[in-house]
């Protein structure tokens, strides 16, 4: 019995199957296609809310922000084609440059760690930092955000050039909670120090490659005066 009912399955052609596969497949792909267009204009809106209140934590003066591309030739407007990173100068409201923002990231325990940080052209330091994303364990990696011993480390984090201006004059480093005692070293926090040399580490890797580029162009970000905000702080 169970042979004549095999005998009578209908045989479906290959090139049929094929067909219909591709139809899926393309199907599929028009789905992507359309949820990603239809989402696009909102995680953009989101980055750039996270964006600007980054900002405003990073540099608390300031009362609107410009973004700029840096890049081998230096400082652009952001419509511009040159390759290059986001670099955020962020203005008073007598447009004086009040601080610069800058991204960083390295590995934490969990993940990538990506922060924002201020970078003060007078102090020459690092004043606040912002953590963008991060999947840290929750009680401990999270502590970054959190402990406000660990974030007082950044109230005016060295972050002067060498006298050629090619490197920090003296790299960041994270060290052992407590011992903190010149000021680019980074007290670490107790039973979160992957994370805490994650921080260090997306700091002085990003400013090591940036500022010898970004400090020549201290004086045309400066002149670049704003005379209205240009973050949308609602």
């Amino acid at each position: 019995m169970t042979e004549d009912k095999a005998r009578q399955q209908p045989k479906v052609a290959s090139s049929q199957l094929i067909r219909a596969l591709g139809g899926i497949a393309m199907l599929s792909g028009f789905l992507v296609a359309l949820v990603f267009q239809l989402t696009k204009p909102v995680i953009a809106e989101n980055k750039r809310l996270a964006i600007e209140q980054a900002v405003l934590q990073v540099v608390p003066n300031d009362t609107g922000y410009q973004q700029f591309t840096l890049g081998e030739q230096g400082i652009t407007m952001e419509n511009n084609q040159q390759e290059g990173v986001p670099v955020y100068a962020a203005y008073s409201a007598s447009g004086e440059l009040s601080g610069i923002v800058l991204e960083g990231s390295a590995a934490g325990y969990a993940g990538k760690i990506t922060l924002l940080y201020g970078y003060d052209p007078v102090c020459q330091c690092i004043r606040g930092i912002k953590v963008l994303k991060m999947v840290e364990t929750p009680g401990l990696g999270d502590k970054i955000v959190t402990d406000q011993k660990f974030v007082a480390n950044f109230d005016a984090l060295d972050a002067r050039l060498a006298s050629d201006q090619m490197q920090l004059a003296n790299p960041i480093v994270t060290v052992k909670a407590g011992t903190k005692q010149l000021a680019w070293e980074i007290d670490a926090i107790t039973g979160a120090t992957i994370s805490s040399k994650a921080v260090g580490r997306a700091l002085n890797g990003s400013a090591q490659a940036l500022l010898p580029k970004l400090v020549p162009e201290i004086g045309k970000l400066s002149q670049l005066h704003v005379a209205e905000p240009m973050g949308d702080k609602r």
